[in-house]
């Protein structure tokens, strides 16, 4: 019986989900139907989780960070006002999640990235991926170049994230990029 039950949720979720746009939903979840929430989530969970992949290079992490967005986008529905797609608010829920993440491990994450770096020494000869260079960056270089090239935001909105201000986002992104020409160039 409770397999039937379920079943008729998930059924009930994916009916909601494929009828509804993203600002019908939001308005459902508002009135506090949950298959709504849970139609935002089905929709979006899969590009939330691949920003979260890109900026941790962890999977469980990844995993982990999409979830406490959901839960914040949960809690600030009420005060969801639509100014923005729901699709870029639930992208900066998890950036903050991330960079909320990061600054938790920020001492923790030092010390492995430098175990990390004098393990990945690459051998002359050795062709690398995109994600194999971006992974060799710190966390927040990492997060930086991805948050600005791949999806848009802007210095002061970066800034914004960290805490930090304009010009740090764009020294962080200059030499990030340069770190990863000379990279490129040594496996040339």
């Amino acid at each position: 019986m409770r397999t039937l039950i379920r079943l008729v949720r998930v059924m009930n979720t994916i009916t909601v989900t494929m009828e509804l746009d993203d600002t019908a939903l939001v308005a459902r979840a508002k009135a506090g139907e949950s298959e709504a929430l849970a139609g935002l989530y089905q929709r979006h969970a899969r590009t939330l989780y691949t920003l979260a992949l890109r900026m941790t290079a962890h999977p469980a992490t990844a995993e982990d960070m999409v979830q406490e967005a959901f839960l914040r986008a949960a809690r600030a529905l009420p005060g969801f006002r639509g100014d923005a797609p729901v699709a870029a608010w639930l992208k900066r829920l998890v950036a903050n999640a991330v960079i909320d993440h990061m600054r938790k491990q920020r001492p923790q994450v030092a010390a492995e990235v430098i175990d990390t770096m004098a393990a990945v020494a690459i051998e002359p000869g050795t062709s690398l991926d995109a994600v194999g260079l971006l992974r060799r960056l710190a966390p927040d270089a990492r997060s930086v170049v991805l948050l600005h090239e791949m999806e848009g935001y802007s210095h002061p909105e970066i800034a914004a994230m960290f805490g930090k201000t304009a010009s740090w986002s764009k020294t962080l992104l200059a030499r990030s990029i340069a770190r990863l020409h000379t990279w490129l160039e040594e496996e040339s």
